[in-house]
């Protein structure tokens, strides 16, 4: 246990209690110590890994891996990751794979460190009041609440994110805004404040789990972890999920058109001019329609308006929002004018869309052309 003095210090500083370990070795420097348990001994911490149907299973695997291999690596048990569904038994994910034998969530009867929740497509379907009430439970009680992909509606829809940073995967990120504008929400792989962490999904499942084992564990520890299941580095959790100075097999545009894709995506709400657009880019019309023509074979004014389409279908299938606050959303005049462009761009209105677009779909958020 910390001294009294020191956990006066982390009180005052109020900071979280699955934190204390890290600051325990910063402030006595002596890194071979074992994490305390709840019963001052080494208990392991507990992760409740509640996967909901549907769920992200690359995001699954790579955020449990690390832990495997911190216990392998320490020769000791000190995480574990019980399984966990809503009615127990078999839970599939988004691309099929099916986890058996898990224990349902409402029976679960072990002490929780930590709940994650792993959600993918439509994440409003699970707002019903038993799993709401259980995680305001848990919550109160000091269990750390992670959602990972759109893991991080489910805490909101729960009432659970009202004040805090979030992360979600980047093609929810409009619908989370519309919907919960009290939680501030950017591009992060994945934000920690206080009690409440949430990830985009994917890979940056690892680097979240790695940081949670570089403050309980230390930092020797994340490093062996990440090299053993080789994962090049420990991404910040800052980092931006579509940086601007990299993409995973190269550019196939000039700079000067994704800068300009950028500033259409950062302007739907009230989309710029051409002649600003250009002007703040420091080109000539001309320069900026051969650019378009030459690598996306449309005209600017038409990838804009695709842009703020592929924004509205996300916000369509993904929300309950009224189709006309979608409109206004995405920089459209009219319901009458957006319902018609939409039909024309993905061949039904918003409304049927709705309905028949909330099962995974192929489209590309940002931005809405492949091969930029």
């Amino acid at each position: 246990m910390l001294p009294c003095a020191d956990m006066e210090i982390l009180r005052r500083a109020r900071l979280p209690r699955w934190m204390y370990f890290d600051i325990y070795h910063a402030i006595i420097d002596v890194m071979s110590i074992e994490e305390p348990g709840r019963d001052g001994g080494t208990s392991p911490c507990v992760i409740a890994m509640l996967l909901l149907p549907g769920f992200n299973s690359m995001a699954a695997h790579a955020f449990v891996d690390p832990f495997r291999a911190a216990n392998y690596l320490r020769g000791a048990t000190i995480y574990q990751w019980p399984f966990l569904s809503l009615n127990g038994g078999d839970v599939t994910a988004s691309n099929g794979l099916t986890i058996s034998g898990t224990q349902a969530f409402s029976e679960c009867d072990t002490e929780l460190d930590f709940v994650v929740l792993n959600a993918s497509w439509t994440p409003e379907r699970f707002r019903e009041k038993g799993l709401q009430n259980r995680l305001r439970r848990l919550a109160r009680s000091g269990v750390v609440m992670c959602g990972i992909d759109t893991g991080a509606f489910v805490l909101a829809y729960a009432g659970l994110l009202q004040g805090y940073r979030a992360a979600t995967h980047y093609e929810h990120i409009a619908a989370f805004r519309e919907l919960f504008p009290d939680s501030p929400m950017d591009e992060s792989l994945f934000v920690f404040d206080r009690d409440r962490l949430t990830c985009c999904g994917g890979a940056a499942a690892t680097d979240m789990a790695l940081e949670i084992i570089r403050l309980q564990q230390g930092l020797e520890m994340a490093n062996a972890a990440g090299r053993y299941i080789f994962h090049e580095r420990l991404r910040p959790g800052s980092e931006g999920q579509l940086p601007t100075t990299r993409e995973p097999v190269g550019y196939s545009a000039p700079a000067r058109l994704r800068e300009a894709i950028i500033l259409m995506e950062r302007n739907l709400e009230q989309p710029l001019r051409i002649g600003d657009l250009v002007s703040r880019l420091g080109l000539s019309q001309r320069q900026l329609e051969r650019l378009f023509r030459e690598h996306t074979g449309v005209s600017p004014i038409r990838y804009y308006v695709d842009v703020r389409l592929d924004r509205a279908r996300g916000l369509v299938t993904q929300t309950e929002l009224p189709i006309v606050d979608i409109a206004a959303a995405c920089g459209f005049g009219s319901s009458v004018q957006f319902t018609r462009t939409y039909k024309r761009r993905f061949g039904l209105p918003p409304s049927k869309d709705r309905i028949e677009g909330r099962v995974p779909f192929q489209f590309r958020s940002f931005p809405s052309h492949a091969g930029v």
